[in-house]
Parts: C-alpha cells; structure tokens; sequence
C-alpha cells in the first residue's frame, strides 16, 4: 500500500494498487471488496439508502465533486481519482451517443473565419441572422460560385482557383470575391494597355484638387479596365487589388479605408502600374496595409511590390524632385514651402504632403493638408459600401 498525506486537509490518503478502472463504480466495488463492507455498509456510512449506493456502483449516478471528497474521507483515496475516472466515463458514453459530423468542421471554419454577421449587414448575404444556417450555407455557395460548401475557397480541402491567392485571410477573400463580381457586372471596351500609359498624364492633372478625382473611374473605364470601391471589412485592413476576370480584362478595386487625397492616388497608381506590368493574371494581388515600410522599395518588399511603389511614389511627387526638396528645406519645412512645390508639380499640397511624411517618417507635419477624398471619388464609381449596397447577383 501507498500512502500520501494531502497538505490542505491533513487527511491520510491511500492509493490504491496499480490496478486498471474504466469507471468510478469499478473502482468503488473493489474498495468495498477490499474492506469486507457491503453496500448497506457504505449506504449507512454516507447516510444514503442502499438504493442510492446501487447507482453509485453501478456508475448510474455520477460522482460529483462534492461526493467525490466524501469518498476520499472514508475509503482514503484521493478525490480526483474518482473524478478522473468519471470524466473518462462521462466522454466514452459521449462519444457512443454523439454522431459523427463532417459537415461541423466546415461550419466551424465558414462560421468562425468568415466575417458572416457583417456579411449580412452589408447586404452580401440575404439572411436575417447568423442563425438562418441552411440559407446563408446557401448564400455562401451563392456568393462564391460554387455548388457545394466543401469547394468555397476559404476552406482548406478546396480545390484552388488560380484567381485567388490561398495566403488571405477568410474576411480579405470575401471583400476580394465581392470586387471579382461587381466587377464582372460592367460592360466596357476592350483593355488597351497604350490607352492606359496614355492615361496617366490625364489622371495626374486630376491631382490639383480632391473633387477632381471623380473623373478617374470614367478615364479608366475608357482604357478598358474596370474599377469597383468595396469598403474594406473591419479585419481586412485592405487598401487596393489588381486582378483578372481574363487575359484581356485587369480589375481595380479600391477600399478607400484612409479618406486621404495622398493615399488614393498613391494606391491608385499603385495598382494601375501592377496592371500595366500584367502583374496578378495568375493570381490576384492584394495590396493590405500599403503604407509605411510596405509602401517603400526596401528588400523586405516583394519585387512586384517595389516596381509597384516606385511607380506610385514618382507619379504622386518624382523622386528627384523630392530628394531635392528635402536636401534643400529639412529640416524646417514651412507651409510657404509646401504650398510653393505643390503648385511647381500641379498638385493638391496634401500629395506633397503625404510623400514628405513618408519619406521624413515625421507624420505630424501638413496634417491638415490631407484632405477628404471619398465622396468626390465614390460620385461616379461602383460602390458597395458607407450605406450603399451595389446589387448582388443571384
């Protein structure tokens, strides 16, 4: 025999011999076999009537904490061997009467990952509640083009499409799902990729003023690629896309999430020269969190990434001319001196000084230049979003 004393309550505890027990009433009836006693015995003992005992042993009652610590007293085995014991006990018989389920690892994953209640307040989902499970499973099939849950693109046993990349995040792929298919409703000429280099002095006179920028939709329409704005959903963080329906017709989606003259045209830029570049035909390019070290050109940036921000960065202000600026006025920039070199460039102040913040990284100064942006660009664009709900397809 092996005995313990138990510290808290001082009682002398014995273990019993290395013997196996499946349940707590196997265990029981060999203690009671050990001592002599019977089950009138124990039924005095605990103050129960015998028929009580009998459940007991016969593991139809089962042991809780509290009874579990009376059993310790007198048979001196430590309480948490009869609750182990009816813990393993309570899941076998689970596991017999539960059935298997293959479909509740799939709503786990559709359920738990995919942003379903915001989903359906934006108007992407024809659901009442998150709790309409059998019509927003078909909402989902609905929304991602697919027949059958297994093959929604978030899941991991999906067959992969070569439109989407598989690193997104579930809420990244539902806002990228909902570009591709606005995107597909619009009816435009063909892509011409000389027409869009011919573009872009056109878009750059567009950067004077914030309310000019309701004419870039129209001008990109005319080189043939299609521009959407999807507000971005909470846990996106996305600001731009570029990606194909085909060979022949580049997408630009757009969130708007900062409402700043400087970050739309930097990201619009961004996104135009990935489609110049034919960048994203094989798999859809998602630009999240484009600012700061991820909107440089620094090694840790992919290669697609840098071309992209150089091509940004020079249409907003060149370079050159940047370099020049700050060798010559840093570190005391004055608003006569911003004001002075946004209008040499023919740009918003705000541009300038947006590219001077990032490049300084001192993101205090020229605040109040950044002006607002969204309504002059959402005026004349497809938009699903801040209270607007483009149509969704049946």
């Amino acid at each position: 025999m092996i005995f313990v004393k138990l510290r808290k309550s001082g009682i002398i505890c014995r273990m019993e011999t290395p013997r196996t027990f499946r349940t707590p009433g196997q265990l029981i009836l060999s203690l009671l076999d050990e001592r002599g006693w019977s089950k009138r015995t124990m039924a005095v003992i605990l103050g129960v009537s015998e028929a009580t005992v009998t459940r007991i042993t016969g593991d139809k009652q089962p042991v809780d904490a509290r009874l579990a610590i009376v059993l310790e007293e007198i048979f001196k085995v430590p309480a948490d061997r009869f609750l182990s014991l009816q813990k393993e006990l309570d899941l076998a018989q689970a596991r017999l009467v539960t059935q298997p389920d293959p479909d509740r690892a799939t709503r786990a994953l559709l359920y738990g990952d995919l942003p379903v209640s915001e989903m359906i307040s934006r108007g992407w989902l024809n659901a009442e509640s998150i709790r309409e499970t059998t019509k927003i499973e078909r909402e989902l099939m609905r929304f991602f083009g697919v027949n059958r849950l297994d093959d929604i693109e978030i899941l991991p046993h999906a067959a992969k499409k070569t439109a989407i990349n598989s690193h997104l995040t579930p809420a990244q792929m539902a806002w990228l799902y909902r570009v591709k298919s606005m995107a597909a409703d619009m009816l435009v000429r063909p892509y011409s990729r000389e027409r869009l280099k011919a573009c872009l002095p056109k878009l750059k006179e567009l950067m004077a003023a914030p309310e000019e920028a309701r004419s870039a939709s129209r001008l990109l329409l005319e080189c043939g690629v299609r521009f959407v704005i999807v507000e971005t959903l909470l846990s996106a963080k996305i600001d731009g896309v570029c990606l194909w329906l085909n060979d022949d017709s580049p997408v630009i989606g757009l969130s708007l999430r900062y409402d700043r003259i400087d970050n739309f045209w930097f990201v619009l830029r961004h996104e135009i020269e990935h489609v110049l570049q034919g960048h994203g035909k094989s798999a859809a390019i998602l630009d999240a969190e484009l600012e700061g070290d991820r909107a440089g050109t620094g090694a840790s940036v992919a290669e697609e990434e840098r071309v992209a921000n150089r091509a940004a960065s020079d249409f907003c202000v060149p370079q050159t001319q940047m370099d020049a600026f700050i060798a010559r006025k840093e570190p005391l920039f004055s608003e006569r001196d911003l004001r002075g070199f946004a209008r040499i460039l023919g740009v918003h102040p705000g541009i300038v000084a947006g590219q001077l913040q990032h490049r300084t990284g001192r993101y205090q100064i020229f605040r109040s230049h950044l002006a607002k942006i969204r309504t002059s660009v959402t005026s004349s664009a497809m938009v699903d979003g801040w209270g607007t709900i483009s149509p969704v397809g049946v």
